[in-house]
């Protein structure tokens, strides 16, 4: 004999009907137990009915016709006319009962839990009774028990325990006079021995099967619902969780205790007794495979953990105290407490040294728990032998759950490792001495972030999921943003990530989409559907999102952007910038951001300093790195300023060479910046700080080539006027290197802790000579490359070349 499920349904009465008649037509020939919970929102309805009857509110009169219609449509539906009469007799006739019941609630002014429970039942009974006639009606064996006769509880309303021995004998009893195929019974509900009704709590209806099941020895306990069986984790916050196919009973308990809504742990304790198989199964999608609960499940030893679960709202509470060390029974009375409280323990953890111990409990019970526990010490707590108890809020408490991890090493240390890459801080910790269960609690904030972590640990083969926020959306930015699209394909299949961008902003608007934004229409929504622009708000939305592997990446040359940094690696997102602000601020911060990226293991790259995309930072990082020591930097770092000179020639005045690297974006905005030397200073200080020189901006030697004029200039306009003034000036600078063979160039060097920057003429046999076009170069002599210099020549500047940069950051940073 089988006992079968049905329930979790918000669907009408009418489609669920149907829906399990279809069912039932394709299950072959035997004798099978139909347990059903209430179809439909009707529990809400009722208990809503009870509620506002106790509040003097005649509203449940509403509720109740509305009710009725309702069943009374039903009937009409699924029932051929010659069938309804005594139907519509049995609705209208529980709908009075209902009725009078809340009018008496609404005298006393009082809705008990004895009361509620009377209520509460219409729900299952009327589904089960009107489930029963329609397979009656369709030719089929059927009867409807009333589970009230055969399942006997205590008086403990709203949640009764099951008196087992009285309630099996009663089952075994019926099921052995009553032969029919089908028997139909309304779960969730039992009653005392004095015939008064009452309710088995959450997940009643499934409790009432198992119980079923277990009483008559059932061949399989199938629970039918509207999901596909029980899940890696909870689908609605981990968008790649999936129905486990097999379970252990002890997993399967572990996994509801924490969270896993399918199935609550009462349901299972019946069946594992007897061991009956569960199997889950979806009413809506009857073909899928759906979840089969029992002893021996087929091992897989290379996958240890079996599904991850979570509870929200929890608090700690810890009572420690040097009084406890050594002196029995204090946690013997700490539980005692709770228990009279009837207070649910979620959560244990003790000190070794027996100086604390700190339970999990839900926050809702914070205060009664405050009010009993102090109580029951305030003796010892007067005395100061122990403390008053600490309370700690807003926390939640993650579950890893396999029966294989005991047979793997490091599990745990998986575990922790991916919730510490994502700065996830754990308070607390807790394995069960079978080693099925490894505990963590978190804060509340933390909770989708860390389940979707340790579901992408420990279920999810690539690709791995990386989440973008970028500021700046001009001429890098934009570069940056069709870069990403046409390669998005590629680091699925090579590198198996998937780049996602949730965040965009430029200095007047941001947009946000946690689903990732559409790359070809970026432009669109970004004008269209945006916010203004703040670089605090843009913080407060990339904190609320909380998503794992995040990135931040600064395409911009504000000073305030930069500024921000540290917020972000505090946060564990990682920073990647071709901003240089950051690096070549005050030494304290440059040093506070690496020890903060070092800190809370968030990358902070910014290869795109210097050299836009060619790898100068991370071969000087690669040779300190190995061992080798820097004795000379000498480097072209200005790829505009290279540009500049080496096109200024002929007719060209110095102002049309200087406009025109503008304009094809070799220049910074303000091409003062470059032209003054500054942004050179900027890098050649990185540089310096890489190699361990902990120099500040004034300590870089510098000798300006421009006029003073030009230097001290308040505008780019007046800067381009005072260039034009000046332009005789510079065709003498460019005509004495002509005449001695010599080409311009802005050189920066670093050696003996002293840095400096200039203009200078060099010689056709020097590597500069021949630097073309916005070239940088970048000569490391060292320890190991003293005869010859190590080279490192290319493109640097131009939007394509430091877009690739950045999104060769980006790529590092995923690893």
């Amino acid at each position: 004999m089988q006992v079968l499920k049905f329930g979790g349904s918000s669907v009408a009465h009418s489609d669920a009907i149907k829906r399990i008649g279809s069912l039932l037509e394709k299950k072959p020939k035997g004798r099978y137990a139909i347990v059903v919970s209430a179809l439909g929102n009707i529990t809400d309805q009722l208990i809503q009915c009870g509620q506002l009857a106790s509040e003097r509110k005649n509203i449940y009169k509403n509720i109740l016709e509305e009710i009725e219609i309702r069943h009374l449509n039903i009937i009409r539906e699924l029932f051929p006319i010659t069938y309804q009469s005594h139907l519509i007799s049995w609705i209208k006739k529980n709908i009075n009962d209902l009725e009078s019941l809340c009018d008496g609630i609404f005298q006393v002014e009082e809705l008990s839990k004895r009361s509620l429970d009377k209520i509460m039942s219409f729900g299952e009974l009327s589904s089960s009774f009107l489930i029963a006639e329609k397979l009656k009606q369709s030719g089929l064996d059927a009867v409807c028990k009333d589970s009230r006769d055969l399942i006997i509880t205590d008086s403990q309303f709203g949640c009764a325990q099951v008196d087992f021995i009285t309630s099996n004998h009663h089952i075994v009893q019926f099921f052995r006079e009553k032969t029919s195929e089908y028997v139909v019974l309304p779960g969730f509900i039992g009653s005392t021995l004095e015939n008064e009704t009452t309710t088995l709590g959450r997940g009643g209806s499934d409790y009432t099967a198992a119980i079923l099941a277990a009483a008559i020895s059932a061949s399989l306990l199938e629970i039918w619902t509207d999901v596909s069986g029980m899940m890696t984790a909870n689908p609605k916050i981990v968008n790649q969780a999936f129905p486990i196919k097999e379970i252990s009973y002890e997993e399967a308990m572990e996994l509801s205790h924490f969270g896993a809504k399918v199935i609550y742990p009462p349901t299972i304790q019946p069946a594992m007794k007897k061991h009956i198989p569960i199997q889950i199964k979806n009413t809506f999608s009857p073909l899928d495979p759906g979840t089969l609960i029992y002893i021996n499940k087929n091992t897989n030893i290379s996958q240890p953990v079996t599904g991850i679960s979570g509870i929200q709202d929890m608090a700690l509470l810890t009572l420690e105290g040097s009084g406890m060390v050594g002196i029995p029974g204090y946690s013997k009375r700490l539980f005692e407490a709770l228990s009279r409280e009837k207070i649910n323990v979620i959560f244990i953890t003790q000190s070794s040294s027996e100086h604390s111990i700190t339970t999990g409990i839900h926050e809702t019970d914070v205060i009664k728990a405050k009010t009993v526990i102090d109580s029951e010490f305030a003796q010892e707590i007067h005395q100061r032998r122990i403390d008053p108890l600490r309370i700690e809020k807003d926390l939640c408490i993650i579950a890893v759950v396999g029966d294989n991890m005991k047979n793997l090493h490091g599990t745990s240390g998986k575990m922790f490792a991916s919730l510490g890459r994502n700065s996830i801080n754990v308070r607390a910790i807790a394995q069960g001495s079978t080693e099925k269960n490894i505990s963590a609690v978190i804060r509340k904030t933390d909770f989708k972030k860390a389940l979707n972590t340790l579901h992408e640990a420990f279920f999810e083969s690539p690709p791995k999921q990386i989440n973008l926020f970028i500021c700046g959306v001009g001429k890098v930015g934009s570069k940056l943003l069709e870069q990403i699209d046409q390669q998005q394909n590629y680091l699925l299949e090579e590198l198996k990530l998937q780049v996602r961008v949730i965040g965009l902003a430029n200095s007047k608007k941001m947009y946000f989409n946690d689903h990732g934004i559409n790359l070809n229409d970026w432009e669109k929504y970004l004008n269209q559907r945006s916010i203004k622009m703040n670089i605090y708000s843009f913080m407060e939305e990339v904190w609320k999102f909380n998503l794992r592997n995040s990135l931040f990446v600064d395409n911009t040359a504000s000073e305030e952007m930069a500024m921000t940094y540290d917020k972000f690696l505090k946060n564990g997102i990682g920073v990647i910038t071709c901003n240089k602000i950051a690096c070549s601020s005050d030494y304290d911060h440059y040093k506070k951001l690496k020890i903060l990226s070092r800190h809370f293991k968030a990358p902070f790259l910014f290869e795109t300093n210097v050299g836009a995309s060619l790898p100068v930072i991370s071969t000087l990082n690669d040779l300190i790195n190995s061992g080798d020591k820097i004795n000379k930097i000498e480097a072209v770092l200005s790829g505009s300023l290279n540009f500049i000179f080496n096109h200024f020639v002929g007719e060209k005045s110095f102002l049309e060479v200087v406009k025109e690297a503008q304009l094809k974006g070799y220049t910074e905005p303000d091409p003062r910046i470059d032209l003054s030397g500054l942004d050179v200073m900027r890098k050649i200080l990185i540089l310096a700080r890489e190699c361990g020189a902990p120099l500040e901006l004034s300590d870089i030697h510098q000798k300006s080539f421009l006029p003073e004029t030009c230097s001290n200039s308040t505008s780019i306009d007046n800067f381009y006027k005072e260039l034009d003034r000046h332009r005789d000036y510079f065709f003498k600078i460019r005509s004495k290197a002509e005449e001695e063979k010599k080409r311009l160039r802005f050189i920066a060097r670093y050696e003996n802790g002293v840095a400096y920057v200039g203009l200078e003429s060099v010689k056709q046999i020097h590597p500069f000579f021949q630097l073309e076009g916005k070239d940088n170069m970048v000569l490391y002599n060292t320890y190991r490359y003293a005869e010859q210099p190590l080279i490192i020549k290319g493109a640097g500047a131009g939007a394509e070349v430091t877009a690739s940069g950045v999104f060769s950051d980006i790529i590092k940073a995923t690893k």
